[in-house]
């Protein structure tokens, strides 16, 4: 893991240069208990039945608005609104009685009890309503807020967003010691709507180990900006006949860490990768000869590593053989 390290704007639980501002109309789909109930997730209903009325009797009119917090406004877009039966089908699932899309929304069905969720992003909130003859309204407080995410090389140089990704966890492990994944591969400065609360936000520069770990706290109504500090740096290697030369074709690279353990393979000829600063050995072979480098990586110094085919560099691959 990366020896990076984070400041902060604002105090959270993790390392992350954090800004929390307020958020009209905000949340994910995370489904919240109702009291003495267990609701399944998203996936776990049934479709509801095409061509079948309802009931023939009178319908009853709900309308269901939802906001972030108790005294916020109405989310007028980007809601799921999905309503259930409260008891389970045959195949063990609620069955999915209606459902839209958008802001405050209205619907007209038979008089008796549902489950209703709302899901704004990934954060979500469940209710259980009756519906009557009488029209009537129904609040969902969703609790929720967003979370922006970014990540600077030492001295504020920005990271290429291609080669950033973010990943969000639940903050604690599980019985098994792992932390639920939430959602993955999250774009840097994507904006992702979630319950309020703390989660464990997985930064990768690259696709080998410049990575950074932080806990972020999101509050309810607010946009949390956070932003990290990876100490990497993005190496070129290339196999030349003499320093500056062209680089020779065909070449397979490892990469050992200081201890000598493999990190990473490639194989052509240049190789390029993101690596945590510190010092590492470059091996390349090309036909039946093999070579190596010692180099150090600078946190933020991108660099090309020339490793030459010379009698210098050349290892010899039985070494070590019985």
């Amino acid at each position: 893991m990366s020896r990076g390290h984070v400041r902060f704007l604002a105090p959270i639980l993790g390392a992350a240069l954090l800004t929390v501002q307020p958020l009209a109309g905000f949340a994910q789909d995370g489904a919240n208990a109702v009291e003495g109930l267990s609701l399944p997730g998203i996936s776990g209903f049934a479709t509801p039945r095409s061509d079948e009325p309802l009931a023939t009797g009178p319908l009853g009119e709900i309308t269901l608005t939802a906001q972030l917090t108790a005294k916020g406004k109405d989310i007028s877009r980007g809601l799921v609104w999905r309503v259930f039966r409260p008891e389970a089908g045959p195949d063990g699932k609620l069955p999915l009685v209606a459902s839209a899309q958008g802001g405050t929304s209205m619907f007209q069905l038979p008089p008796g009890s549902y489950l209703v969720h709302a899901s704004y992003g990934r954060a979500g909130a469940t209710k259980r309503i009756t519906v009557g003859k009488q029209g009537k309204r129904e609040n969902l407080v969703l609790d929720a807020g967003g979370l922006k995410l970014d990540a600077v090389l030492s001295g504020g140089v920005r990271i290429p967003p291609a080669k950033l990704k973010f990943s969000i966890y639940e903050a604690d492990p599980g019985s098994d010691g792992e932390r639920a994944l939430i959602i993955p591969d999250v774009a840097p400065n994507a904006v992702v709507r979630l319950n309020s609360g703390t989660y464990h936000v997985v930064s990768t520069y690259g696709n080998v180990n410049a990575v950074i770990r932080s806990d972020i706290r999101v509050e309810a109504g607010k946009l949390t900006e956070a932003a990290v500090e990876h100490r990497a740096a993005d190496i070129t290697f290339k196999l030349v006949r003499e320093a500056g030369g062209e680089a020779i074709a065909d070449t397979s690279w490892s990469v050992l860490t200081e201890s000598g353990d493999p990190l990473r393979e490639a194989v052509g000829a240049f190789a390029s990768m993101v690596l945590s600063e510190g010092d590492y050995t470059i091996i390349a072979k090309n036909r039946d000869r093999i070579y190596q480098r010692d180099f150090t990586v600078v946190a933020g110094h991108n660099q090309d590593v020339d490793v030459v085919a010379s009698e210098d560099a050349a290892i010899d691959p039985t070494e070590g053989a019985d």
